[in-house]
């Protein structure tokens, strides 16, 4: 007979692991989170080798910051544009249209390394290309989840999609590390090509009649600024983009800082810079898998997990050895990923299907988009004062941040509250001054008895 002291503790753990994994119930999501994992692995690979790349090419702090601002600044400028296209057009398609052409541009630098023709202009060429790609292609892959899988599972679906992009950064640099010791950079960007099928796939696979597409926005003037319009107008969504925008700006710069932290600070090889883009994937996991279990996201976790990941970046910027700083890698990763998918899912959750597209657009160039700013800012200021102090400084912003953002919360509840005193207080005056007019007005007068004759 089964112990129920033993059975209760498994039934707990089982009833957690469905409540985290819900959303692969949907046939349309399964094929998506499959499909991701493998492209998301080679895109972690080619992030860590093209790095190396231009580290091994120059040997430039500036010009990793330079790498990474030419990737990015597409979504800067036309992140909006991306958006416009996520709410006009079946986002399906959009996707299957992008990630085909993410398929030619990795394609292109496998090709330009294996020839050993590669210069590092050919390199900005190819991430300028990719960011271009990626303007049109960040919105519509932020809002297809809801798509998928429906509002009542959106954050379990996003967070889920958290776990697919940093279990993806413990497996590729892993690979990459290890392709760049022994087999040679251009592998890991034929891999990378290669990839991007399984999501092909996955989008040709899907069938279009389960998803809970809503009606397409028609074709209007003035759609982008009506989407700035409607994000600032919202304090629900203002105040994680404004957030995002600082963090995103002068925090979210690892590919900078972590080559410089493998090379500079430690003088080890691409095996080490492996190392601490896996380790800082490994804890952005457990912090992914945290938020896919949480049943809906609050603004109080957004701010506390910032404070957290401020922290944390201080600290691994003063820490002095390598393997203390592989242990706080671990945290750091996890606070990372749940202020992210926290932000992310708040900003999805109150948004009108209507305007999702747009919104999210506004998350990537505050995100992604911010890039061009942050990075070559990140490497000119490691350049000058070294990436241990860069790094802390990037730790006291997002501590502001923070800070900033839980004023500007406690801000609005007291203004919401008083606002709520008001309505109430009205409310009671007016059935008063109902109740006074109603004990004011004389008792009616009855009527006489009709007069019989006798």
């Amino acid at each position: 007979m089964s112990d129920p002291f033993l059975l209760a503790p498994r039934a707990k753990v089982a009833s957690g692991v469905r409540r985290t994994f819900r959303s692969l119930r949907v046939r349309n999501y399964r094929l998506w989170f499959f499909g991701q994992t493998i492209s998301q692995s080679g895109t972690w690979m080619q992030a860590v080798a093209q790095s190396w790349l231009v580290w091994t090419l120059t040997h430039s702090a500036f010009d990793l910051g330079l790498t990474a601002a030419l990737q990015f600044l597409p979504v800067l400028l036309l992140g909006t544009v991306g958006g416009v296209i996520a709410d006009r057009f079946d986002k399906r398609k959009v996707l299957l249209v992008t990630q085909t052409a993410f398929t030619l541009q990795a394609a292109a630098l496998w090709a330009l390394v294996a020839t050993g023709v590669v210069q590092l202009w050919m390199v900005w060429a190819l991430a300028l290309l990719m960011g271009l790609i990626n303007a049109a292609d960040n919105p519509s892959r932020q809002s297809f989840a809801v798509e998928m899988v429906g509002p009542d599972d959106l954050s379990n679906a996003i967070g889920l999609n958290s776990v697919i992009v940093n279990a993806s950064r413990l497996i590729g640099p892993a690979i990459a590390g290890l392709l760049i010791a022994t087999a040679g950079l251009s592998w890991t960007f034929l891999i990378n090509a290669l990839s991007f099928g399984a999501v092909i796939a996955g989008l040709l696979a899907m069938r279009p009649a389960e998803l809970h597409r809503g009606r397409p926005v028609a074709r209007a003037k003035g759609q982008i600024r009506a989407g700035l319009r409607y994000a600032w107008s919202k304090w629900e969504l203002r105040v994680p983009l404004l957030m995002m925008a600082v963090i995103g700006t002068l925090a979210f710069n690892f590919n900078v800082i972590l080559p410089l932290f493998a090379g500079d600070v430690f003088h080890r090889g691409g095996g080490t810079l492996g190392a601490l883009t896996a380790t800082m994937g490994a804890g952005a996991l457990i912090g992914a898998l945290f938020t896919a279990s949480r049943r809906r996201p609050g603004y109080l976790l957004l701010t506390v997990v910032t404070l957290a990941f401020g922290a944390l970046i201080v600290a691994v910027a003063f820490a002095p050895t390598l393997p203390l700083v592989l242990l706080l890698l671990m945290p750091m990763g996890a606070a990372s990923v749940t202020f992210i998918a926290t932000a992310n899912s708040l900003l999805q959750l109150h948004s009108s299907a209507a305007m999702r597209g747009r919104v999210m657009a506004l998350w990537a160039i505050v995100f992604l988009g911010s890039t061009p700013i942050g990075a070559p800012l990140t490497g000119y200021l490691a350049a000058h004062l070294g990436a241990r102090t860069t790094l802390a400084l990037a730790g006291v912003a997002t501590l502001l941040a923070g800070f900033g953002g839980a004023l500007a919360l406690r801000a609005t509840r007291d203004r919401l509250r008083d606002e709520a005193r008001r309505d109430v207080a009205a409310a009671e005056a007016r059935a008063a001054e109902v109740t006074a007019v109603g004990r004011a007005q004389p008792a009616p007068i009855p009527p006489r008895p009709a007069k019989t004759r006798a």
